[in-house]
């Protein structure tokens, strides 16, 4: 992980992803100017037992390549996945069936001039990607 500089933006995110693949992740960016909330549907290509994680990193991925678009360059992330934060900060093992994702995340993080990941609870973005994703798979 990279040292994290001044001037970066606190971005909590919230995600979830149906037993189809189809998904959707909230970023809640707190920046000086204020707090936005972007929405990313996504689908996953490759179901497995370990789609909340791939859902994590579909998560981080487009919410990295958004904050790029924006012209922002400085992130703190809040991932509600301990074991994602693990992962990109122990360089924990990554899954067989997740090393192409982790390799996408991490090359959409390097593409910003510095970023932290941290573990921590963003209730209320969670709760609302599970409850859209359960509306589409009852739908």
């Amino acid at each position: 992980m990279r040292k994290q500089g001044e001037g970066a933006v606190d971005v909590a995110l919230g995600y979830a992803a149906g037993a189809n693949g189809g998904g959707v992740a909230y970023a809640a960016i707190d920046a000086p100017g204020g707090r936005d909330v972007l929405r990313f549907p996504f689908r996953l290509a490759r179901i497995s037992p370990l789609i909340q994680r791939a859902a994590a990193y579909a998560a981080l991925v487009l919410t990295a390549r958004a904050l790029r678009r924006r012209g922002i360059a400085r992130a703190r992330f809040l991932v509600p996945d301990a074991e994602v934060v693990e992962q990109l900060t122990l360089g924990r093992a990554v899954p067989d069936g997740l090393a192409l994702a982790y390799v996408r995340l991490r090359c959409a993080l390097n593409a910003l001039q510095s970023y932290e990941v941290t573990s921590g609870a963003s209730d209320e973005l969670m709760q609302r990607a599970r409850a859209e994703v359960a509306l589409n798979l009852a739908a």
